[in-house]
């Protein structure tokens, strides 16, 4: 029980579900828990997928259960991720200094930069679950959970924390070593491979620049990272993630 203890704190951190407090131990666990970050989104994938197999046999075309899926993507971590798309994006487009980003970011309030960064992500991972072809559907929505966890992971090791006192993320940011991106990318890429063949190897590309060209700009922005600038990263990816196959059937067919 005690070498799953990072496991049930991950599962926690990341998900609206509340393990025991037994199970999940102390704050050394949860510093522990990066590792454990994909195995959480590959989970939550599955059990998203069996979601939209029910919703498809229930209702007619594949509007509703896109829309369905698309919640229950929301759903399963409490919207934390997508209130830090909201944050993010009135912090970094408000043109402020560094320290009115980072307080801005704080805020509670959801200003319209927010709202507008919210809408888009949504309507763009809505329309592309829409589109997918019936034979690669699934296994997309498998991968979407835990490309976006693998994000959390890649990001975090390779920025520095951007406040000087303790945030949501600072506990996982404190244990945090290179190898636990080798190792996220690696199982990325194993099970994107596995369940989509080429396409998984331009998931998992996809996932690795654009987590590195958002941590690039998250570094001349604010100086590095923030609990709300990971959640950014997660629904970036998740999205960037499910239009991957769709532009790969436009230049040249390579599901």
């Amino acid at each position: 029980m005690i070498f799953l203890q990072p496991f049930f704190a991950a599962v926690t951190f990341l998900t609206i579900i509340r393990l025991p407090h037994s199970w999940c131990g102390e704050q050394s666990a949860m510093e522990r828990s990066l590792i454990w970050f994909p195995i959480v989104g590959l989970l939550i994938g599955a059990s998203v997928a069996l979601l939209d197999t029910v919703m498809c046999a229930v209702f007619p075309g594949i509007m509703v259960p896109s829309a369905i899926t698309v919640i229950a993507l929301i759903a399963v971590s409490g919207g934390l991720h997508l209130d830090g798309v909201a944050d993010s994006a009135d912090a970094f487009m408000s043109s402020r200094s560094r320290e009115r980003m980072l307080e801005i970011m704080k805020d509670s309030c959801v200003g319209a930069m927010g709202s507008l960064a919210i809408a888009a992500l949504l309507l763009l991972k809505f329309s592309a679950l829409a589109t997918l072809p019936h034979h690669c559907r699934i296994a997309v929505i498998i991968l979407l959970p835990l490309a976006g966890r693998t994000a959390l992971v890649v990001k975090t090791v390779s920025l520095p924390y951007a406040r000087s006192g303790g945030g949501l993320a600072s506990a996982v940011h404190t244990s945090c070593r290179r190898w636990h991106a080798l190792v996220a990318t690696i199982f990325l890429a194993v099970v994107a491979i596995a369940l989509l063949g080429v396409i998984g190897i331009w998931i998992t590309l996809a996932t690795v620049v654009t987590t590195g060209l958002f941590s690039v700009y998250c570094k001349k922005k604010i100086g590095g990272l923030t609990g709300d600038t990971l959640g950014a990263s997660c629904e970036l990816v998740e999205t960037v993630a499910a239009l991957t196959p769709l532009i790969c059937l436009k230049f040249g067919g390579l599901l």
